[in-house]
């Protein structure tokens, strides 16, 4: 019987598999078959080995090349999100951790913060410990350096931003019909000024173009000449955006109300109006939902994504590639909620220029905005 006392006390040496298979009365090679559990072993044997490894608490080596199975499959998957700081990331991570952990699988987890080239070396670090697949959300709108991660049979699944370019499958909010809600909303409450707010679209993301196209789209229907409405761009932070917005609520041609399509352009919008004293006067409603809003006065409406939902079924993807699913690639929406909780719910001071200076109530203002749907 070996004596564990000089392998698993204080500062002695790492136990290895060679210490597992001298305890259990084994040789390696069967240490190796029970720890990637493979077939034909006696379950007495099993039974020698696993408490051999208890009793040593010996951990794989990670870069071994024994820790690869016989189906191939090294129970570890990449996640790589913009920043582990942003509370949508968080909840998609929390959730991808939660479907790897039913299938005995490991999270590796790194965020890039939109620098492409950090995204790629990430990338190809994952690649280089044979995780089983990645979900990746990227930092730019083209991809073409992952088809050679592809090439190599790596599944890979978009999350929270879609990508052209890569065959993969891709789980997304309703970005298009989360903002249409939005414009829908306000326009609903009497405004007919509404501020569009957001990031640039120079990385090319997708959400940005939708989340702009289904707020302008909505404008149209209603009959609003989408070329007079204010558009803020390039609000990539928080600072960016409170000072535009603060230029644009100083000027002559005040909005009635302001859609921000991101947190940052939101958490920016809310400070510039609070300064200005016109948070109880210019209404508010921001894509993605973030702590506090709902503790503000008055809350901050918004339209909030399900980053659980879109977490869940990116690894549900992901893990039906890994088995072998061969399903043409497919991009999945997951539905967006709009939550009202005052800002968004503001009327108007005024209900257009020829009725300057004249304030209507909220049955007013509902009447003359179903005259106009109706015209």
């Amino acid at each position: 019987m070996l004596d564990t006392a000089h392998i698993t006390g204080s500062g002695r040496s790492r136990p290895t598999m060679r210490h597992v298979a001298a305890l259990a009365g084994v040789g390696i090679k069967t240490v190796s078959r029970v720890v990637n559990a493979e077939p034909n072993v006696s379950q007495e044997t099993v039974h020698r080995v696993r408490e051999a490894i208890e009793r040593l608490d010996y951990q794989p080596d990670l870069n071994a090349g024994n820790l690869k199975r016989a189906n191939g499959k090294t129970l570890t998957i990449g996640l790589v999100v913009e920043s582990v700081a942003n509370p949508i990331s968080s909840a998609i991570h929390r959730a991808i951790e939660q479907k790897a952990w039913e299938r005995d699988t490991a999270v590796f987890a790194s965020s890039h913060g939109d620098d492409p080239i950090r995204e790629h070396a990430i990338m190809q670090a994952l690649q280089r410990r044979r995780v089983d697949g990645m979900i990746l959300t990227t930092a730019g709108g083209s991809c073409a350096y992952h088809a050679e991660g592809a090439a190599r049979r790596t599944p890979l699944v978009f999350v929270d931003r879609a990508s052209g370019g890569v065959g993969a499958d891709a789980v997304i909010s309703g970005d298009f019909t989360g903002a249409a809600h939005a414009a829908r909303h306000l326009l609903g409450h009497g405004h007919r000024r509404i501020a569009y707010c957001g990031p640039g679209d120079h990385l090319g993301f997708r959400s940005a173009r939708e989340r702009e196209r289904g707020f302008m789209e909505e404008l149209g229907r209603w009959g609003v000449p989408t070329t007079d409405v204010p558009v803020l761009q390039d609000l990539d932070d928080a600072e960016t955006a409170q000072n535009a917005v603060a230029t644009m609520v100083r000027s002559g041609s005040r909005p009635t109300a302001i859609f921000t399509s991101h947190g940052p352009s939101t958490i920016g919008a809310i400070r510039a109006l609070r300064e200005a004293g016109l948070h109880n006067s210019v209404a508010l409603v921001g894509f993605d939902d973030f702590a506090l809003t709902e503790i503000l006065e008055p809350g901050v409406t918004v339209v909030a994504p399900d980053p659980e939902r879109i977490g869940q079924m990116a690894a549900e993807r992901l893990f039906a590639r890994i088995d072998g699913s061969r399903a043409e690639p497919n991009t999945y929406v997951v539905p967006t909620t709009l939550i009202a909780r005052g800002s968004g719910e503001l009327w108007p001071k005024i209900d257009a220029p020829h009725r300057k200076g004249r304030r209507l109530s909220p049955h007013g203002q509902a009447a003359a905005v179903e005259r106009q749907r109706n015209r």
